[in-house]
């Protein structure tokens, strides 16, 4: 475990709005946008039709301050590996624009004030469930998992799987089986997201000793990882038509964004069997591709239920 200690190269009296943009770099600001496309969509379909403004308006911010406590307390215990890679060399923690003792006074609050935040505003269920997401986050992923193991990313992606239950709890105070197969989805999308950028950095993990899956297995290992985690992720977003149930323009848009899914996953696994070289492999394209493929699908969760035409055996 890393100890709290100030590093040496500290700014010398930093502006205000540099402080500030330092501390909104501590809680991954794209990282929590990405999360927030996953949340309103399930409150839709929870609501069947739109949910109160003020309950999406105050899930949203719980589920800001959660995730940013999330993430901060990553970049706490990160800083020394963060130092080693490259595309978080200039991270607040890493080039001493925050100390170490006022990121970890700062998740804290940040811990507090959301789980207050959705006790208050919102329900205690989804207050609970936000809590957990930053212990299953901070502790479960950044602490246990992510140094000891190659399959770090797919247990410690559970925490990322928790916005779609919160959203779902704050509009129904409960969770369904419709919400475990959407908190599913995002479970088995989480690795064929993560690996392809894994792969792109992997002497960047080989250097600060992370074991990601890329650096302990060769690409077409990881390539055949990401096509079953593909796979299973597809049929699993179908599951969600009887069990929601949904109509035909979620099905037609999970068919065909997933078949895209498919097709991009098994062009990857292809190149890595060819030894194809890191640019010819390219698989950043899956990586954003991957962000697209969720927030079509959950554009689709939020609408269809606003224009809902059963299928055939609905």
């Amino acid at each position: 475990m890393t100890t709290l200690h100030t590093p040496a190269a500290v700014p010398t009296q930093p502006s205000w709005r540099r402080t500030l943009a330092a501390y909104v770099a501590l809680t991954k600001p794209r990282i929590i946008e990405l999360l927030l496309v996953t949340t309103v969509p399930t409150m839709f379909l929870a609501q069947r039709g739109v949910p109160s403004l003020w309950l999406v308006v105050a899930t949203l911010i719980g589920g800001s301050l959660s995730a940013g406590s999330a993430n901060t307390y990553n970049m706490v215990y990160d800083r020394d590996i963060d130092a080693h890679m490259g595309r978080t060399a200039n991270r607040p923690l890493v080039t001493g624009e925050v100390t170490p003792r006022a990121a970890l006074i700062f998740a804290t609050a940040l811990a507090l004030i959301s789980t207050i935040w959705f006790a208050v505003f919102v329900n205690g269920l989804s207050a609970a469930l936000s809590l957990a997401a930053i212990v299953l986050y901070a502790v479960g992923y950044t602490m246990i998992l992510k140094r000891r193991t190659a399959q770090n990313i797919v247990w410690g992606g559970i925490a990322g799987c928790m916005p779609v239950l919160i959203g779902w709890a704050a509009v129904t105070g409960t969770v369904s089986w419709a919400a475990v197969v959407l908190f599913l989805v995002i479970f088995f999308w989480t690795p064929p997201h993560y690996w392809p950028l894994s792969m792109r950095f992997k002497e960047d993990y080989a250097q600060a000793g992370v074991p990601m899956l890329p650096v302990v297995e060769g690409n077409v290992g990881v390539g055949r990882q990401i096509v079953a985690y593909s796979w299973v992720m597809v049929v699993t977003s179908l599951v969600l038509i009887p069990v929601a149930p949904m109509g035909w323009l979620y099905a037609v848009a999970a068919v065909l964004s997933g078949g895209l899914f498919l097709a991009e996953a098994h062009r990857l696994l292809k190149a890595a069997k060819a030894d194809a070289s890191l640019a010819q492999l390219k698989p950043m394209r899956l990586f954003h591709y991957s962000i697209t493929y969720v927030t079509v699908l959950f554009l689709a969760v939020a609408i269809d239920p606003l224009v809902f035409h059963a299928l055939p055996w609905g």
